[in-house]
C-alpha cells in the first residue's frame, strides 16, 4: 500500500507533478518570497499579481545586508519568473507567466494549486479568505488579518478547508527557537510566571504632523489605488501611505505589535503552551486616531495552563525596554526575550545568572527540527506535515492576541477577554476595534 501523496489525487500532486502557485503582492517583501520559492523544483510559479505595474521605491530588509529599496510590482515580477524559468528550460524560454492587477481576476482565471499573500495587512484577510474558500493552499504574510474578528475567521476557514497553510513568521523554524523550547521544557529556570519582549523602533519613515496629510498628489501611473484601498475607507492617495509607511496608519497597518509581535511572540506561545488571555492592559506615547503611537507598552495576562502557571507577558516597543534582569553585568545591554523562571532567567540562549549557567550544558534534542520555513509549506502543500506556522494550530491565535494588544492601545486601558464569545467584557466600546465593515464590494472570501 502506497501513501496517496505517492499515487496523486485531488490536493495531492504525484511526485512527479509540480505543484502550481500564485504570488499575490509583489512588492518589497513579496519579491522576496517569489525569489525563495522559485527555487523548490517541486512547484511553479505560472501567476503573479500586484496592484502596481512597476515601480523601483519599495522599501524591504535583507537581514544580512541591512535596508534596501528595489523594484517592485506585477511586470518585475512576471520577468523574474519567466527570466528564472528560462534559464533553467533548455529551450532557453521563460513558461509565459501570467500578470494580474486584481486578484479576484487571477483566482476567477488561474487553477492555482497554491497562493502566497505578501500584501499590506488590511487586505490579507480578503484575499486569504477567497483562496481558502476555493480549496488553495495559502501562505501569508505575518500578522495573518489587520483584525481580531479575521484572524478567527482565517483560522476557522483554513480548519474547513483542509490545506496547508503557513504565516510568514520565519524564526518559528529555526535552531533558537527550538533550544528556548527545549529549554522551558526541561525546567532550567524553572516555572515560568513573566515573559518580556521588546521591539526596537521601527525603521521606516514616521510619518509628518499627526493625521492625514491634505495634499492630493496624482496617483503614480501604473498604480490603482482604489484596487491598494481595497477593503480599507476611502480616502485619496497620498506616498505617506504607499509604499511601506502604510503601516503607520491604522486603516491599514498594525503597527510595530502586529508587524513583529508575530516575530517575537511565536516561541513564546508554543514554549509555554499559551491560549487566549484574560486580560489585556496597554499604554502608549501620544495617541492619535489615525497614527500607531511612537511606543507601546502591552500587559497580557494568561491563566493556568496544566503544569504551567498564571503569566504575565509584557510588550515594549518603540525604543522602549524592559528592567534589566537580575545576573546581568553593568555594561551588557539586553538582547532577546526575558523569560523569569523561579530558578533564573533565560534570554535568548543564554541562562543568567552565570552561575545556573555554569551547571547546565546545552538541553538535549527533544523538538524534531525543520528543514526551513518555505520548505515546511512546500512539503505540506505535497501531502507533508501541518507547517509549523499553520494558520489552525498557531498563526490564528498568535494573530488574535497581538493584534488584542492594539485594541487595548485604543482603548488606553485594561480590557478583558472572553475569548470564546469573542467579545471584551468589561468596556463594551471597545468591541468596535475588533473588526470593520469592508468598504462595498469588498466582502471577504
Amino acid at each position: 500500500m502506497l501513501p496517496r501523496r505517492v499515487l496523486g489525487g485531488a490536493g495531492q500532486p504525484g511526485p512527479n507533478a509540480r505543484s502550481t502557485v500564485a504570488a499575490i503582492g509583489t512588492g518589497g517583501q513579496g519579491m522576496q518570497n517569489l525569489a525563495a520559492l522559485l527555487e523548490f523544483d517541486e512547484i511553479q510559479v505560472v501567476a503573479v499579481c500586484d496592484v502596481n505595474r512597476e515601480s523601483a521605491d519599495y522599501l524591504s530588509w535583507n537581514w544580512s545586508q541591512g535596508r534596501d529599496t528595489r523594484r517592485g510590482g506585477r511586470e518585475p515580477a512576471r520577468l523574474a519568473v519567466d527570466g528564472h524559468y528560462a534559464a533553467r528550460n533548455r529551450s532557453g524560454r521563460g513558461t509565459g507567466c501570467r500578470a494580474y492587477a486584481d486578484y479576484r481576476e487571477l483566482l476567477a482565471s488561474e487553477d492555482v494549486d497554491a497562493v502566497v499573500v505578501s500584501t499590506p495587512d488590511h487586505t490579507h484577510a480578503g484575499i486569504t479568505l477567497a483562496a481558502l474558500n476555493r480549496g488553495k493552499h495559502v501562505y501569508c504574510e505575518k500578522p495573518l488579518t489587520w483584525s481580531v474578528a479575521e484572524a478567527r475567521q482565517v483560522a476557522e476557514a483554513a480548519r474547513r478547508a483542509g490545506v496547508a497553510t503557513q504565516l510568514g513568521n520565519h524564526g518559528q523554524a529555526s535552531e533558537e527557537a527550538r533550544i528556548t523550547r527545549e529549554w522551558i521544557a526541561e525546567g532550567a529556570i524553572g516555572a515560568v510566571r513573566e515573559v518580556q519582549v521588546w521591539s526596537p523602533a521601527r525603521f521606516w519613515q514616521w510619518p509628518e504632523g499627526e493625521g492625514r496629510p491634505p495634499e492630493t498628489p496624482p496617483v503614480p501611473p501604473g498604480l490603482d489605488w482604489d484596487l491598494w484601498l481595497g477593503p480599507a475607507p476611502e480616502r485619496p492617495y497620498h506616498p505617506a501611505y504607499h509604499p511601506w509607511t502604510w503601516r503607520n496608519w491604522w486603516d491599514f497597518g498594525t503597527g510595530l505589535l502586529g508587524d513583529l509581535g508575530c516575530h517575537k511572540l511565536s516561541t513564546v506561545f508554543k514554549a509555554l503552551e499559551l491560549g487566549p488571555p484574560s486580560s489585556i492592559e496597554a499604554s502608549s506615547t501620544k495617541l492619535g486616531t489615525e497614527i500607531y503611537p511612537l511606543g507601546v507598552i502591552a500587559r497580557f495576562d494568561f491563566p493556568a495552563r496544566g503544569a504551567h502557571p498564571p503569566l504575565r507577558l509584557t510588550w515594549y516597543d518603540g525604543g522602549l525596554k524592559p528592567p534589566r534582569p537580575s545576573g546581568l553585568e553593568a555594561g551588557e545591554g539586553l538582547n532577546d526575550t526575558l523569560y523569569l523562571g523561579e530558578k533564573g532567567v533565560l534570554m535568548g540562549q543564554r541562562l543568567l545568572p552565570d552561575a545556573l549557567a555554569d551547571g547546565h550544558g546545552r538541553p538535549p534534542k527533544t523538538l524534531p527540527r525543520s528543514p526551513g520555513h518555505y520548505h515546511e509549506w512546500v512539503a505540506a502543500c505535497r501531502g507533508g506535515p501541518p507547517p509549523g506556522a499553520n494558520f489552525v494550530d498557531h498563526a490564528g491565535l498568535l494573530t488574535e492576541v497581538c493584534l488584542l494588544g492594539n485594541v487595548a492601545v485604543r482603548a488606553q486601558g485594561r480590557i478583558e477577554w472572553d475569548a470564546a464569545n469573542l467579545r471584551v467584557t468589561n468596556n463594551p466600546a471597545a468591541n468596535r476595534w475588533l473588526q470593520r465593515a469592508p468598504r462595498p464590494g469588498w466582502a471577504p472570501g
